[in-house]
């Protein structure tokens, strides 16, 4: 299927690892141009180079989404330099889950703050595009209480309201924002493979809960990011898209 989005431009927060660097390649595999950036310089600068590799412009940041004027600046900067901005997914996560003082505070700056200061900044870039796709990456851990509950957990939830708020009063402008909560991902360097082998109570608890009998890829969670970021989405919008091989059970709405 072609999505539509070959020689767009999509912005990436936090594009380096697991998920984040999934989406930025379903991008790049579609033939769009991808903004993306990240804390670490040196993993910055070597996806930067994969994705170059496959034909599309891309340009990576070292930045802390947590500064929300570096973030304005930067989504500024990459409107001027790729002529625009078509789609955006707020990704970063602080990945703050225990129930500690620092962890609420970095989840709200992170997490939450990042989500809005991202999409407040972009807002005006999409309303000179046509495809106008504005996406954030949320949890199975903000629709449903479990182990995360805590400023993880919370923060997500949040996210979530304020997409859908965001759905209803840009509507108008022809601008689309949706949510996609995965489930458990495993990826190399993730926190799961740190649960594996920190915590295997904890892991094997995890696993059990999988109807499917495995945790996702981050693949199968940035195919879905990709499509709905896509103008073939046209119509989705205030949506809460879960990717969570059946692991949650309650009846969404």
């Amino acid at each position: 299927m072609d999505l539509g989005i070959k020689g767009k431009v999509a912005i990436v927060t936090g594009g380096t690892k697991g998920i984040g660097r999934a989406i930025v390649e379903g991008f790049a595999n579609e033939g769009a141009n991808v903004a993306f950036c990240a804390r670490n310089a040196g993993e910055v600068a070597e996806t930067e180079k994969a994705l170059t590799a496959k034909g599309v412009k891309a340009k990576g940041t070292v930045l802390d989404v947590g500064d929300a004027k570096a973030l304005r600046a930067w989504v500024d900067s990459t409107a001027k330099e790729f002529g625009g901005i078509d789609m955006a997914v707020a990704n970063v996560s602080a990945l703050a889950i225990p129930d500690e003082d620092d962890n609420w505070d970095a989840s709200y700056r992170v997490d939450l703050m990042g989500t809005v200061n991202l999409c407040k900044a972009v807002i005006p870039h999409l309303g000179k595009s046509s495809v106008k796709s504005l996406l954030a990456i949320s949890s199975v851990s903000g629709r449903e209480a479990d182990f995360a509950s805590g400023p993880y957990g919370t923060f997500k939830t949040a996210i979530i309201g304020y997409m859908a708020g965001l759905s209803l009063s840009l509507a108008d402008k022809g601008i689309r924002s949706n949510t996609v909560s995965p489930g458990n991902t495993y990826f190399p360097g993730g926190v799961w493979q740190s649960i594996e082998g920190g915590n295997p109570d904890l892991f094997k608890f995890a696993m059990d809960l999988n109807p499917t009998g495995r945790m996702g890829t981050a693949e199968e969670i940035a195919s879905g990011v990709v499509f709905v970021s896509s103008p073939v989405a046209s119509r989705i919008s205030g949506a809460n898209l879960l990717i969570d091989g059946a692991l949650t059970r309650g009846i969404q709405f």
